[in-house]
């Protein structure tokens, strides 16, 4: 069965449950059914792999004792047992004394979770259709997984609220590919949605593995925050599937709660690879966290005050999705800039066009490319251009990764052409740190003077009206003769 048609087969039965309302809670219900599911074939292989491993699961609440046999448990005993007995199994292991770290990880995805369907039938017909057409242990079943992925998020569109917290996969590649995390070093996205960057970066790290004691590296040294519980259940679903086992640093929290002078030392990382929210206001109180010239509700420049104060000196680096909003505010975002030029090096700004995050949003977006210690000289800008014959994205043709090849050839060898140019940190702090700076090789078009183009408008309507009046005049005229 194709994932698509998977996907349909399990929402189509949870249409008939009158429990299940919306496309939100119908993927909710998928993705914890998806997980346990996981977590199950996966145990199957620490049992094999990880001398003593214990499940933090009793045996009954494991998938195989209560799910896997297709005739099973069903109707109104299978209710009882998810909402009363399962649930709240698996929600105590978050706060449990004691608890394996693989125990926590089921906690920290359960905690905020529910089963929103009230019939047992249709639960046990949607259970055997996730056990008869998914096996994760199989190699070729876990990269569908990516497709299952795909699926959720694209009815996650639809129902309204994917954008939070999806970015192209170009995007991602691209971003961690100029970032180049190596081995040994940090890799934080602290607004990690479904782990995109995350699964990137790791992907991006194994190529440098060689031993057992590289991959345990490479666990440790991958961390998330997201404080919505579908996209962190997703997450760490993601992170599972890509080769990190026990993602206890994927956390279910809001990272901008925690008051910013609590951050040590020991908080700093190597880099910072993220798209936080933008356009959205946090709540009342979340800005007395930050000091007073950062305070502000939105959502985007609190980020981006956090990212300053969480990159390591000297080593730490960061790529940020931004819209144009940032590059060209004044007030809480000035200060910010201003900040990026003295004490950053700012030193490249990739001006996306629109229709990259369509259809999510049709907001311009740029990616910012900041490294710690020292300050910004000048800034390049690179306007990245539409594949020729392209007038925008969309689904059906999307950013793809080789279009930042471009990019890639330039970087290392950095000159002014068609669409790179360079602006000075001084000439941009004349503009009060305004860094909306325009192509300065484009070719500018002069639409004229706005009181000529009113008259020229108005002429024309003019002449339109009398045209219609006069095919008026002749048809009344033809029809009087007949």
């Amino acid at each position: 069965m194709s994932i698509g048609t998977l996907i349909k087969t399990i929402q189509d039965i949870m249409r008939k449950d009158v429990g299940v309302d919306g496309d939100a809670q119908r993927i909710s219900q998928i993705v914890w059914l998806l997980f346990l599911k996981i977590f199950d074939d996966k145990e199957q292989e620490w049992q094999l792999t990880l001398p003593g491993y214990k499940s933090p699961l009793q045996g009954r609440f494991r998938w195989s004792s209560w799910a896997k046999d297709p005739e099973g448990i069903t109707g109104e005993e299978l209710i009882d047992f998810v909402n009363n007995e399962l649930f709240p199994a698996l929600k105590k292991l978050a706060t449990t004394a004691g608890v394996s770290p693989h125990g926590k990880v089921v906690g920290s995805v359960f905690e905020d979770a529910y089963n929103y369907m009230k019939s047992g039938t249709l639960l046990r017909q949607v259970i055997n259709t996730i056990e008869e057409d998914v096996d994760f242990n199989s190699s070729a079943d876990r990269h569908l997984f990516n497709d299952i992925y795909e699926k959720i998020l694209a009815d996650l569109q639809s129902a309204g609220n994917a954008g939070e917290y999806y970015t192209p996969r170009a995007v991602t590649q691209f971003m961690v590919d100029i970032i180049n995390p190596q081995l040994g070093e940090t890799v934080l996205d602290p607004a990690c949605g479904t782990g995109g960057f995350l699964t990137s970066a790791i992907e991006h790290l194994k190529k440098q593995v060689k031993t057992g004691d590289d991959l345990k590296i490479l666990q440790e040294s991958i961390h998330g925050v997201e404080k919505k519980p579908l996209p962190h259940m997703l997450a760490m679903t993601n992170m599972m599937l890509h080769g990190i086992d026990v993602p206890t640093n994927i956390l279910h929290d809001n990272t901008l709660s925690r008051p910013l002078k609590d951050y040590g030392p020991r908080d700093r990382v190597d880099t910072i690879i993220t798209n936080p929210p933008f356009g959205g206001m946090e709540e009342d109180g979340i800005e007395n966290n930050f000091p007073k010239k950062y305070q502000t509700r939105e959502t985007a420049d609190l980020f981006m005050a956090l990212i300053m104060h969480l990159l390591k000196h000297d080593t730490g680096r960061a790529a940020v999705v931004l819209p144009d909003g940032f590059l060209f505010g004044e007030g809480v975002k000035a200060t910010i800039k201003r900040e990026l030029l003295e004490e950053f090096n700012l030193h490249t700004i990739v001006r996306l066009p629109k229709g990259v995050f369509s259809p999510y949003t049709g907001i311009n977006t740029n990616i910012l490319f900041i490294k710690k210690g020292g300050p910004t000289k000048d800034v390049w800008f690179f306007e990245h251009p539409y594949p020729e014959g392209y007038k925008s994205y969309s689904r059906r043709n999307p950013l793809t990764i080789e279009e930042f090849d471009r990019e890639k050839a330039w970087w290392n060898k950095r000159k002014t052409n068609e669409y790179a140019w360079k602006v000075s940190a001084k000439e941009l702090a004349d503009r009060n740190y305004n860094l909306d700076c325009k192509n300065p090789h484009e070719v500018e078009v002069n639409h004229g003077d706005p009181e000529e183009l009113m008259q020229e408008y108005l002429e024309i309507t003019r002449q339109l009206e009398a045209a219609q009046a006069a095919l008026k005049h002749e048809l009344m005229q033809a029809l009087g003769g007949n």
